[in-house]
């Protein structure tokens, strides 16, 4: 039997995922880069909700493959690339830097500043 081949995944691009029993079929925004025919075929992804709790990791991006709603950094999992059912579109730099400064935020980390470099 041939393995169906692996959708061609990016970084900031929107899918419809199938998440499992409680998760459903939702749209995702993928955060991770395009793994490599040696690597495992996980893809780091943020759900989209329509039920909203107002925190502050949720991220309200327009778009207009998306409901009403936001994506949740606290949901942030890692996928397994053959539950990819579909490609709905990508996000803007601007929306994923907001997603991003979410994301940074729920793990405590700091982000680089245009332009800056690194501290040794």
């Amino acid at each position: 039997m041939t393995a169906m081949p692996l959708p061609h995944i990016q970084r900031g691009e929107l899918w419809l995922v199938d998440l499992g029993y409680l998760g459903k079929v939702r749209p995702v925004l993928v955060l991770s880069v395009p793994f490599l025919d040696h690597e495992r075929t996980l893809c780091i992804v943020v759900p989209h909700t329509t039920s909203l709790m107002g925190t502050r990791f949720e991220v309200a991006v327009e778009h207009p493959v998306l409901k009403a709603g936001a994506l949740d950094v606290q949901q942030t999992a890692a996928v397994q690339a053959v539950k990819f059912v579909r490609r709905l579109g990508a996000l803007n730099a601007l929306q994923m830097r907001t997603v991003e400064q979410a994301l940074a935020q729920v793990l405590g980390l700091k982000l680089a500043s245009e332009g800056s470099q690194p501290q040794p």
